[in-house]
């Protein structure tokens, strides 16, 4: 393939920051992706290059200057050899020469040409490139935000529900042999009951940065015993948590609703959590650079729920290979943006599920209406899929995404 044109401008995300979108033309095939942006992002992550005043006006020119510039004129077999060339032009560990937000642009582009080229869905293209068996994703619903993503009305950043395929939701009493096939139909059915259920229940309150409800609670555990609640009347569901802990960390402990934890006290809290509440995962439960923390505390609690990585291994296949040595976790979230291309993105799916570990594929707390991770999640047969509360129309996009990948795969 020989890529002959490549643009770029600037869009909005769902926070109003700039972000950058990229299109490529070769021959007849055109294909854009815009990248996310995130706002709890780790001290490890590929460079997310802005302008002083917050803009990707450089990212942009070097999109249309030296990567296009550079692309001109080859012929590229695979996306792989794409994705190969852009991580030697930038020549950084950290994608800080050109930007990890240009060079990803540019990637998921890409991936969707060689898709058109060979006339299958993306999801099926990524499927081919990572090797792996294309299925359905739970559905990791954010339905209250806290922490960075709602000025920190809760502690913790996302509460979360977790929609297994086999949810149905309460008004569908009868299910017939025809829809079984579809269970995204169904979980995401039951998300959306349980979402306008919660929201009846919380009353008039605020949306967070992901599109779930920002309300404020005077106890640590009163978001819990409401979420709990709605697992007990949505069969198929249960809780889980990206705590966000470098967040909370200052000066040696963590802080939570005016208290300080250190890192054992932090512990015995989840673990108290757990027990009382139906959790199915807790992510980032300590601080990115708190290795030995993770591992006592999967130790403890990794044979009853997932303890997955986000700020600790921030899709860097490296990152994650390290952390599989020391057990430190037993999942992975996978975020394309964390790492600059699709290619890396894909190699940490396969480094995770090389550990026997899980692997969750995760929007932005800012983001465009770019489908693209609902594609990898179920093409590369993520364990879940992070796609934010119901509260926003980006967010809402990926959902549906999702469903019309079922009906493809279903006909395929």
């Amino acid at each position: 393939m020989n890529i002959e044109r490549i643009t770029a401008r600037s869009i909005s995300d769902t926070r109003g920051r700039a972000t950058i979108e990229t299109t490529l033309t070769a021959g007849p095939l055109s294909a854009t992706a815009s990248v996310p942006s995130g706002k709890s992002t780790g001290s490890h992550e590929a460079l997310e290059l802005r302008d002083a005043d917050g803009g990707v006006a450089t990212a942009i020119a070097h999109v249309q200057g030296e990567i296009a510039e550079a692309l001109s004129g080859r012929s590229f077999a695979t996306a792989d050899e794409i994705d190969l060339f852009l991580i030697a032009l930038d020549g950084t560990p950290n994608k800080s020469r050109l930007g990890a937000n240009a060079l990803l642009s540019v990637s998921i582009a890409a991936e969707r040409l060689f898709a058109q080229e060979a006339n299958v869905p993306l999801w099926r293209a990524i499927a081919n490139r990572a090797g792996t068996t294309p299925s359905a994703p739970r559905l990791y619903v954010n339905v209250m935000n806290g922490g960075v993503h709602a000025d920190f009305r809760l502690p913790f950043q996302e509460y979360i529900l977790v929609v297994n395929g086999d949810a149905i939701h309460p008004m569908a009493k009868n299910v017939s042999a025809a829809d079984t096939y579809e269970p995204l139909k169904h979980a995401y059915a039951a998300a959306q009951q349980a979402f306008a259920k919660l929201g009846e229940r919380l009353g008039s309150v605020a949306l967070g940065d992901e599109g779930g409800y920002a309300p404020t609670f005077a106890a640590l555990d009163e978001p819990f015993a409401l979420l709990a609640d709605l697992v007990k009347e949505f069969p198929g569901t249960s809780i889980a948590i990206d705590a966000a802990a470098s967040e909370l960390y200052r000066d040696g402990s963590y802080q939570l609703l005016g208290k300080s934890y250190a890192a054992n006290e932090l512990s015995f809290l989840y673990e108290d959590l757990v027990e009382r509440f139906p959790f199915h995962s807790i992510e980032d439960p300590f601080s990115e650079d708190a290795a030995d923390d993770f591992t006592r505390f999967t130790e403890a609690l990794g044979g009853k729920i997932l303890v997955i990585g986000d700020d600790l291994t921030v899709t860097n296949p490296a990152r994650i290979t390290e952390a599989a040595g020391r057990q430190e976790i037993n999942a992975v979230l996978i975020k394309p943006n964390q790492i600059g291309t699709v290619s890396e993105a894909i190699l940490a799916v396969q480094e995770t599920h090389d550990a026997g570990w899980k692997a969750v594929a995760s929007h932005r707390s800012g983001e465009t209406n770019d489908t693209f991770i609902a594609d990898f999640a179920y093409g590369v047969g993520a364990h879940g899929i992070k796609a934010g509360g119901l509260g926003q129309k980006e967010r809402v996009e990926k959902y549906d995404r999702l469903l019309a990948i079922e009906q493809e795969a279903g006909v395929l």
